[in-house]
């Protein structure tokens, strides 16, 4: 008999999507994989460089906790330079991966029946850490502001058992980026409410266009009690196989964190840990100007392609790597027997008739979306993209 718990979460969608594109390719079907938030990318010198002189060393011992007090004074110094204030040491904490700040969020913040505000389309992992903590999702649709979520609806959401506010910013799946008026009033109801904001910024480095990515406590600085940072290397750094992220909070926060982390994985991959000192302490910025670049560069061939679709709106993609599809319009179309169509329809047909491997918006609670990745090189794109806008057009 398995713990309750269990009834309340199932495996990751993203991670199910994944799985079958892999079980078609098994099988022997050409499949071009637009599933996985990853960035197909060699590694950054400076992390390759880092990781071998700590193997070289022989470093292979425990570190304090939350991590190494370099890394975490690295850390402090990045994110004094990143939000235009003070950071020290004991009010960051590295994990493994962002999934891991998130979780222990989740787990020092949230008391049984605790209610969380998440906008949605959401990461699925969002809503499944609340409830492994015992608390309550509540979700604030933003399909109709273009993916970012009103501020007046937010407020309407809150009740006297809510006790935070996910902001995610750039979002997953949408690629939406909230403008500084939305962040801004955000925080405001957070203070008028007694609410702390988890802000997850995970895919700030990469903003497109005009649009410009704020830290929530660069402009809203009295927010800054009440609110926890939330970012990771996985991203920025096409490092998401190494599992390392960092957690960014108040100093009562951070030391719960600790408590919480001694008893789960204890420290992060030490060797992840000096190959992030190092990139820390020695790039140059060159990586990230290229991998921006590249990203930029399968932006505009993916957009190019998808501006081919004739019933479904070309996404504005703002930040990330995602294009997240609206398919409603495919949706009213019926099967002969009658049967409405769904967007699970819609990637079963991708994956069968276009070789193409995406993730339906069931998984981030939007029965009318579809995210695909432009992480993978550019070639492969433009021939799933091709694929894709074939198989949609032609969608009876």
């Amino acid at each position: 008999m398995l713990a309750q718990r269990t009834a309340l979460f199932k495996s990751s969608g993203t991670a199910a999507a994944s799985a079958a594109a892999k079980a078609a390719a098994d099988a022997g079907q050409e499949i071009i994989d637009l599933t996985v938030g990853e960035i197909w990318s060699d590694l950054a010198p400076t992390i390759r460089d880092g990781a071998i002189e700590a193997i070289r060393k022989g470093v292979n011992r425990y570190t304090e906790t939350i991590g190494m007090m370099a890394l975490r004074e690295a850390l402090a110094r990045k994110l004094s330079v990143d939000t235009g204030q003070v950071w020290r040491a004991d009010e960051v904490a590295v994990t493994c991966g962002a999934k891991q700040a998130l979780f222990n969020a989740a787990m020092v913040l949230l008391n049984p029946g605790d209610e969380v505000i998440i906008p949605a389309p959401y990461w699925t992992t969002f809503p499944a850490q609340v409830l492994i903590a015992g608390g309550q999702p509540v979700h604030v649709e933003t399909r109709a502001n273009g993916y970012v979520p009103r501020v007046e609806g937010i407020g309407a959401a809150i009740t006297d058992r809510t006790r935070a506010i996910v902001v995610n910013t750039p979002n997953n799946p949408t690629g939406a980026v909230y403008d500084s008026e939305t962040s801004v009033g955000i925080g405001r109801l957070a203070i008028e409410r007694d609410l702390w904001i988890i802000f997850d910024e995970c895919y700030g480095d990469f903003i497109h266009g005009d649009d410009a990515h704020h830290p929530i406590v660069s402009i809203i600085p009295e927010v800054r009690p009440r609110t926890l940072i939330v970012n990771s290397f996985s991203k920025s750094l096409a490092l998401t196989g190494w599992r390392i992220g960092y957690l960014a909070a108040p100093k009562g926060v951070i030391s719960a964190v600790k408590a919480l982390q001694s008893h789960t994985t204890s420290n992060p991959n030490v060797i992840a840990q000096h190959a992030a000192l190092a990139y820390l302490q020695n790039s140059d910025g060159s990586y990230e100007s290229q991998l921006r670049s590249r990203l930029a560069g399968a932006r505009q061939t993916g957009l190019s392609a998808l501006s081919a679709l004739t019933r479904i709106p070309v996404p504005k993609a703002m930040g990330g790597f995602y294009f997240y599809l609206d398919v409603s319009g495919l949706l009213r179309l019926t099967f002969g027997n009658g049967e409405a169509k769904t967007v699970d329809d819609v990637v079963n047909a991708l994956r069968t008739k276009a070789g193409v491997a995406a993730v339906s918006g069931t998984t981030f609670g939007d029965p009318a979306g579809l995210r695909l990745s432009y992480g993978v090189p550019t070639e492969i794109l433009e021939i799933g993209l091709t694929r894709l806008v074939e198989v949609l057009n032609a969608w009876e």
